[in-house]
Order: structure tokens, then C-alpha cells, then sequence
């Protein structure tokens, strides 16, 4: 079996590269051609869309995993057209392929398709209501994948962090080791979820004997603000010796931390559908970030 993975240098890129391997021949993609191992790979260019078809012509997969997306939420607000070529129409290219080939198609989005006003975990067919120009594109991704009208495993997502790659956990380690006291906005709620957790779960789903197509949420279990994930990840860094001493963090408003994009208040999803229909058991947010913390250990001593 031959896997082509697109954003293979992205957290969950690489996180999807390991989780794979065991079904056949991974085929990763860059924008630059170069891994973050210096390997080479295959070039993708989300920002020409057209240009992808080429690139699955040649390489004739049996099963596509788009992880690549315009990810800076901030910056998409002034750069919208980059945001939508990469997160809404370079999907509908693939997506029009794969359905034309009769190929399987997994795809990822976001939380941020919806307006973040819930108060209960958020259903996959709950309202979609997205407060920015990157929630917007996103959506307009799904809607592309769904209207190429082939097999698609679409898994919302949401706080993706790694012990590698740029992400939240990652920026408090580095911050909370030059600083006494950090202040980080307690009235935003979601559930911080590993990459290699999604990856894992996406190879599970892949082999399940069941040949379902649809839109499922896909996160760790059970919720916090961001202010309780960082004194989570001091607390579990000072227990585990990744970090001698930890900063006090005080809890901010958001309003207190503005931002170019609107982020949503509520972040929660509702991953029951995926546990019941691939059989599944979604670990804890802080089993998760116990695992992740575990493998920072090595790197320290």
C-alpha cells in the first residue's frame, strides 16, 4: 500500500509518518522538498492548488492523509488568500482526485469552524460559525472534501501540541525557564490534544474493517482553560525533572491578550460519535500530556 502524506513536516506530519509506516510506503510532502530530518521528499505547493493533481498522477496512491493547512490564525486575517488556496482549495483538488480514483481521503480541520458561544461539547453536525479567516477556510475545506462526493474521513481537531514542533507546551517550557511570572488567559476552554494521538487514532480508523465516510471530532477527553494546561504542563515538568523550578502563572482574561483573529471561547468537542463507530477509547487531556512530558525526559538528562 502506498500512503501519500501531505504536510509531512508539520507536528502532525510527523507524527502521521511514524503512525503509518506499518501499512506500506509513505510518500511525505513539503512545500520545500526537505523533512526536518534533512531527508528529501516529494514538493507539494498548497499555495498553487492546480499544481497537486500532477503529483498524484504520478505517485498513483492508495490512501491520501492531507495534514498540510495555512495554520497561522493571526496572520490569516491579512492574508486571506494564501489561508484559502492552501486550506480550501488545494483540499478540493485532492479531494476531486481521490474521488475520481476511487481513493480513501483523510483530512483534518478545526475547531475553529465553530463561533465558540457553546456551552456543551460540540456535536459534528452542531452550527458551523466560524469568527475568522482562518475558521472560514477551513470550513470551506470540509465543504470541498465533502462535495467531491468519494470516501473522506474528515477529523476535527483542536490545541494540537508535540514534544517537537512549534506549539504551546513547547513555548511555556521555553518561557517558563526564563521567567518568574507568566500570565495566560483562563476564559478560553478546549481540550489539549497530542499529535500523536491523532495520528495513531487515524491509523485505526484506517484499518477498521468498516469502509465510513463522514465528519468526526477527534481530541483527548474532558476539558481545561489555557491557564490550566500551563500549570499542568509546570506541574508535570517540575515532577518529572524537565524543569528545575517553574513560574507562578497568573490567569488573564482574553481581553487582556488581544489578537488580530477572534478565537473561540468554547473549543470543547463532543468525541463520542468516533469512540462508538470505530470502537475506541479516547484517553484524558492529562494522560495525554503525561506521555508527551515523558518523552522531553531523555532530551534534559
Amino acid at each position: 500500500m502506498t500512503v501519500l502524506l501531505f504536510g509531512g513536516n508539520g507536528q502532525l506530519g510527523r507524527e502521521l509518518q511514524r503512525a503509518l509506516a506499518p501499512l506500506g510506503t509513505v510518500v511525505s510532502t513539503t512545500r520545500s522538498g526537505v523533512l526536518p530530518d534533512g531527508s528529501t521528499c516529494e514538493v507539494a505547493d498548497f499555495s498553487a492548488p492546480g499544481s497537486l493533481a500532477a503529483l498524484l498522477d504520478r505517485v498513483r496512491p492508495d490512501v491520501v492523509v492531507n495534514a498540510a493547512a495555512y495554520t497561522a490564525v493571526d496572520r490569516a486575517e491579512d492574508e486571506r488568500d494564501a489561508a484559502w488556496h492552501a486550506n480550501a482549495e488545494a483540499p478540493g483538488v485532492i479531494a476531486r482526485w481521490c474521488a475520481a480514483a476511487a481513493v480513501p481521503l483523510v483530512h483534518y480541520s478545526t475547531d475553529y469552524v465553530f463561533d465558540g458561544q457553546g456551552t456543551s461539547p460540540y456535536r459534528e453536525d452542531d452550527a458551523t460559525a466560524p469568527l475568522g479567516v482562518y475558521g472560514a477556510s477551513k470550513l470551506a475545506g470540509e465543504e470541498a472534501v465533502r462535495a467531491a462526493g468519494g470516501r473522506h474521513l474528515i477529523f476535527r481537531t483542536a490545541w494540537v501540541y508535540a514534544s517537537h514542533s512549534a506549539n504551546f507546551l513547547r513555548t511555556m517550557l521555553r518561557v517558563g525557564s526564563e521567567r518568574d511570572v507568566l500570565r495566560v488567559v483562563a476564559d478560553q476552554v478546549g481540550t489539549p490534544t497530542p499529535a500523536a494521538l491523532i495520528a495513531d487514532v487515524t491509523v485505526q480508523v484506517l484499518q477498521h474493517p468498516g469502509q465510513l465516510s463522514g465528519t468526526w471530532h477527534l481530541t483527548a477527553s474532558g476539558q481545561t482553560s489555557w491557564h490550566g494546561f500551563a500549570e499542568a504542563i509546570f506541574a508535570e515538568a517540575l515532577a518529572t525533572g524537565v524543569l528545575a523550578k517553574v513560574p507562578t502563572v497568573e490567569a488573564i482574561a482574553s481581553s487582556e491578550y488581544p489578537t488580530p483573529a477572534q478565537r473561540p471561547a468554547w473549543s470543547v468537542l463532543d468525541n463520542r460519535r468516533l469512540q462508538r463507530d470505530f470502537g475506541l477509547v479516547l484517553p484524558t487531556w492529562q494522560d495525554g500530556l503525561e506521555r508527551v512530558m515523558a518523552e522531553l525526559i531523555p532530551a534534559k538528562r
